[in-house]
């Protein structure tokens, strides 16, 4: 039997290419070789979007057109919304039980979301969703998950818990491997740390070529550059990071690393070059895209299909939970 994948997104928006490098093309890969869940997690969005009903059920459409855009396959894979398998609210409850006020505490997501939230409209179940996750993954039992580099602590989080629970009522979950992308974080337009939706600095995988244009050639570059020829820096800066990502010319991109170095180049032509290749990169997934787009039928049969699979799967786990865990009240008989 093939192993199992368990990995998933939050939908709050459209997905962009740090999506792309950071987890989809693993995925698109993963899925011939293991039995993959790709997760729509809805319940954990509600957490800080509680107010946004109408854009997350336009998001978990915008994400399902997405996954299929760039290649994932519904009928090899298993598409689920997440509140479609009550059973991750029921695993997520009993999982709490084991769960200390500390780990969470020390969680490195949770704090810098925290941070970014208002003290005031900290809701539990916010508080709480890094257990939701947790129950994710072991709900059908994935030994691997893909995911970007920020969210490792999650899978330490979630083989911690899975010991917690084999140690005290017996084997059940297996503790989860984790699969970091090709490119671990890829830094916004902006040259901040991350692209993010929240703060604009994004390239959809939707956006137009009109779009990408605009975006690419308005990027951060290099702030210690005065004029073209002056030398650049290359490290850590985004246009030649989303080069090394997207453009397959490796002698051109090369060649402009080695000019921009000297001062015998300009941002303009780096970032011509840069327009050049992503639309190229993103002109096959817009077509693909757009034939599904119309067809809300085919969308909704990817979730509601892949959602039964995944609920038959969960409730065998939540079976052997609650024998595991003595969930049981029958009387005896006399």
């Amino acid at each position: 039997m093939k192993q199992r994948i368990l990995t998933g997104i939050r939908p709050t928006g459209k997905l962009h290419l740090g999506h792309y490098v950071g987890a989809l093309e693993n995925w698109i890969r993963l899925q011939n070789e293991y039995d993959c869940y790709f997760l729509i997690a809805d319940y954990q969005a509600l957490g800080d979007h509680i107010d946004e009903m109408d854009n997350i059920k336009l998001a978990v459409r915008d994400v399902v057109l997405d996954w299929l855009s760039v290649g994932l396959d519904p009928q090899i894979s298993t598409f689920i919304v997440q509140s479609y398998v009550p059973e991750h609210a029921e695993l997520a409850m009993l999982l709490s039980m084991l769960t200390p006020l500390g780990m969470l505490d020390r969680n490195p997501t949770l704090k810098s979301e925290r941070e970014r939230i208002s003290t005031t409209s900290l809701s539990v179940g916010f508080y709480t969703y890094p257990v939701s996750q947790v129950a994710d993954i072991l709900l059908p039992k994935a030994n691997l998950v893909p995911v970007g580099e920020d969210q490792l602590p999650h899978i330490e989080m979630t083989r911690e818990i899975a010991r917690r629970f084999n140690n005290r009522y017996g084997e059940v979950f297996p503790e989860p491997d984790s699969l970091v992308g090709r490119v671990a974080r890829l830094l916004g337009t902006d040259g901040q740390s991350k692209m993010s939706k929240s703060i604009g600095n994004v390239i959809y995988l939707s956006d137009d070529s009109e779009t990408v244009t605009k975006k690419i050639m308005s990027m951060y570059t290099d702030p210690t550059r005065i004029r073209a020829t002056d030398p650049g820096h290359v490290e850590g800066n985004p246009v030649f990071q989303y080069h090394d990502a997207f453009n397959p010319n490796a002698e051109e991109v090369s060649d402009l690393k080695e000019r921009y170095l000297l001062g015998k180049v300009g941002d303009v032509e780096v970032k011509q070059k840069l327009v050049l290749a992503i639309n190229n990169f993103l002109d096959p997934i817009r077509d693909i895209r757009h034939k599904y787009e119309s067809n809300n039928n085919f969308v909704n049969e990817c979730i509601n299909s892949g959602s039964e699979r995944a609920r038959e799967t969960a409730q065998e786990t939540m079976k052997e939970v609650r024998e595991k865990m003595g969930l049981k009240y029958d009387s005896p008989s006399i």
